[in-house]
């Protein structure tokens, strides 16, 4: 091998927010959980002094070696992880601390349970890195590397928690809290310009009001996901089917923690949801699943992509995946030759064309894209409540309320 392609090697077996200049750009504008899990002796105290070392200015390394906690085959109650918790909701608190990477072994479902609720509560995206070392699963080499001296049966009885892949609830581009903050101003100038509309007033019935005067789009679509993203392949943790090859993909293996700048196109209300139509490239196309679109609507053909959507509001007990499929209906209305009514133009930090297509269905066409960094990772944590869809669907929908 060339030493050229030595270090194209390497670099391919060290992560995006590693290497990847655009990556390390939006990293520093996000709030990012970075969780290494590994066996002892795997590389992930390296890892992790490399990534402290790219983010100096703004990072933190928490450890659980600091606090002699001793990896092994445990439940996580006790309190073995009091002052270690402590550190890392000081360092959640702490604004100048964007990005904080926690060394641990993360071998245990119930641990890993708490820290994903922890970083959910802060508005974290987690990310979970694993070294990429030759030896992280040969227990005979890791006996004389761990400084632990764990010994070759107690690392036997730690890999199986560690050699399957740890599938996220859903998969998706998590945005930067810079145009996160950024693009929940624009939902709220849009739905605000909406809601002053003379037409959109005249046309209440959709939304259960009669009175212009009682309706308040912001109290309306009160319900917001924690950290805006935008989905891409929901996962139920392996269960899903195709999510285990999914998360094979080369594709997913080389996007995972990359940078992406997403494009808005578009926003859109319907009396169940608020959202932003999203544009994907083709580098992002290939992190989208080819039955995305069918998942939803089975008797329909949409282009590939057609679902991308953020989704910045809901009604009361609508559910965040509710928002992709009023995306769809607006796709099939253009495609059947309805490009909606023409009812104006909206002005200022939110401009285009306004249409009206019946049923209390808006779309704002953006007269400029709106670009947002995002982050592609997982959704590690516990979903939402079920409710319900109209129409009483079943299955994958009716358990994806934070989709």
């Amino acid at each position: 091998m060339s030493s050229q392609a030595s270090k194209d090697h390497q670099e391919g077996q060290r992560p995006p927010l590693l290497v990847d200049d655009h990556t390390v750009a939006t990293v520093r504008e996000s709030k990012i959980l970075v969780l290494l899990r590994g066996l002892p002796g795997s590389g992930k105290s390296t890892l992790a002094k490399d990534i402290d070392q790219k983010y100096k200015d703004s990072s933190r390394i928490i450890s659980a070696d600091k606090y002699e906690i001793k990896p092994v085959i445990r439940s996580s109650s006790g309190g073995d992880y009091s002052k270690l918790d402590d550190e890392l909701r000081s360092c959640f608190e702490r604004r100048e601390v964007s990005l904080v990477i926690l060394d641990d072994t993360h071998h245990d479902r119930e641990r890993l349970d708490e820290l994903f609720d922890m970083a959910n509560k802060y508005q974290f995206t987690v990310v979970v890195l694993e070294p990429k070392t030759p030896w992280r699963l040969d227990c005979a080499q890791l006996k004389d590397r761990n400084h632990w001296k764990l010994s070759l049966e107690e690392l036997k009885n730690l890999r199986p928690t560690l050699e399957k892949d740890l599938l996220p609830l859903y998969f998706g581009w998590f945005l930067a809290k810079r145009d996160e903050d950024s693009l929940r101003k624009t939902s709220h100038e849009f739905l605000e310009q909406l809601q002053n509309l003379k037409t959109f007033k005249k046309r209440l019935q959709p939304y259960g009001y009669e009175d212009k005067h009682k309706l308040d789009l912001l109290k309306y679509f009160a319900k917001t996901p924690n950290i805006l993203h935008c989905t891409a392949k929901f996962c139920d943790y392996g269960k899903a089917l195709g999510s285990e090859e999914y998360g094979h993909l080369e594709a997913v293996k080389k996007g995972y923690s990359k940078g992406y700048t997403l494009h808005i196109t578009a926003l859109f209300a319907t009396p169940r949801t608020v959202g932003a139509q999203v544009e994907l490239t083709e580098d992002q196309l290939l992190l989208w699943p080819a039955d995305a679109e069918k998942e939803v609507m089975p008797k329909d053909t949409f282009p590939r992509g057609s679902r991308a959507h953020i989704t910045l509001g809901t009604a009361n007990e609508v559910q965040d995946v509710q928002t992709g499929i009023d995306l769809l209906e607006f796709i099939k209305l253009q495609q059947s030759g309805r490009e909606g009514e023409n009812v104006g133009e909206f002005t200022g930090p939110v401009s285009g064309k306004i249409s009206y297509y019946d049923n209390g269905m808006w779309m704002l066409n953006l007269s400029r894209k709106i670009e947002v960094k995002s982050i592609f990772s997982g959704y590690y944590g516990k979903p939402g409540v079920s409710i319900p869809l109209r129409g009483g669907k079943k299955g994958l929908l009716h358990q994806c309320q934070i989709l």
